[in-house]
């Protein structure tokens, strides 16, 4: 029954993206992508407005009909995911002076000059939230850090991803399909379906650059990312997961990751398939 969350925030999502990105760009809710073309932005509030639609109804029916549509543990983690997309919001919103700054170094920059950085409130906004989030998990502080801060990291991380159409919904579905595969489970989808469902449509919009999720919709699906490495890992698993994708941040903060795609055949085919050319 948990599953429901995932079909009809789907069928929500399936409904509505479309109508709801035409809407914005005639509304002037668009931007240049890297190539130059206009698009709906930040496509990640309609992913949001999707998952509470469908969200309404679900919650309603498993609290006052009992049917198990929903995992307790989702309001823990509902909290993080909203959180980390309003942030995302506000830098989409506000940080959009091409002179602002960008990546850990220069927001920390900023911050020592005494200039107002979205990038650092997104920082320790989703360091409060994350906090809230694991709050009362892992036995030992040291397993607590380590998930606190693998669930901050995998959310950055989607953001340094977020600079081609399509590519964080196809790493998120290769993630999803690998730890549910790998794990023979479901779990992640039954948590976090509502969010995911939308998440996975919109993708079809962004490969066909009709839209870009924005900060929005990127910090969504990093915390979607986090979250399933976390409920779906075992102890040692999460550790492995968390040097990798520290390793990968510290890479994109340096380095181009979408440099590295292009210049390995087998990463850039996968990365622009389905892809307007």
């Amino acid at each position: 029954m948990r599953l429901l969350g995932l079909a009809l925030s789907v069928a929500v999502a399936a409904l509505f993206v479309g109508p709801w990105l035409s809407d914005m760009r005639r509304a002037g809710l668009a931007r240049e992508n890297y190539r130059g073309r206009r698009v709906a932005f930040p496509a990640g509030a309609v992913l949001v407005a999707c998952s509470l639609i469908a969200l309404a109804p679900l919650a309603i029916l498993d609290d006052r009909a009992d049917l198990d549509l929903l995992d307790p543990d989702m309001r823990r983690w509902t909290v993080y995911i909203l959180g980390v997309a309003l942030l995302g919001l506000i830098d989409d919103a506000l940080g959009t002076d091409a002179s602002a700054p960008r990546g850990w170094r220069g927001h920390a920059r900023a911050i020592a000059a005494g200039r107002f950085s979205t990038g650092a409130i997104k920082a320790v906004g989703a360091l409060a939230l994350a906090a809230y989030a694991t709050s009362g998990l892992g036995d030992h502080d040291v397993t607590y850090v380590a998930d606190l801060a693998l669930l901050l990291l995998a959310t950055n991380l989607f953001n340094l991803l977020d600079l081609r159409p399509g590519r964080v919904e196809k790493v998120l579905g290769a993630l999803l399909a690998a730890l549910c595969v790998g794990a023979w489970t479901v779990q992640p989808l039954e948590l976090l379906g509502v969010f995911i469902g939308p998440a996975l449509v919109c993708g079809a919009y962004t490969l066909r650059e009709r839209a870009m999720l924005g900060d929005t919709g990127a910090n969504l699906v990093g915390a979607l990312a986090g979250v399933s490495l976390l409920v779906t890992l075992g102890d040692v698993g999460r550790y492995v997961a968390l040097g990798i994708v520290a390793a990968l941040n510290v890479y994109g903060e340096f380095r181009s990751i979408s440099r590295t795609i292009e210049g390995v055949p087998l990463l850039r085919s996968l990365d622009s398939l389905g892809r307007v050319e």
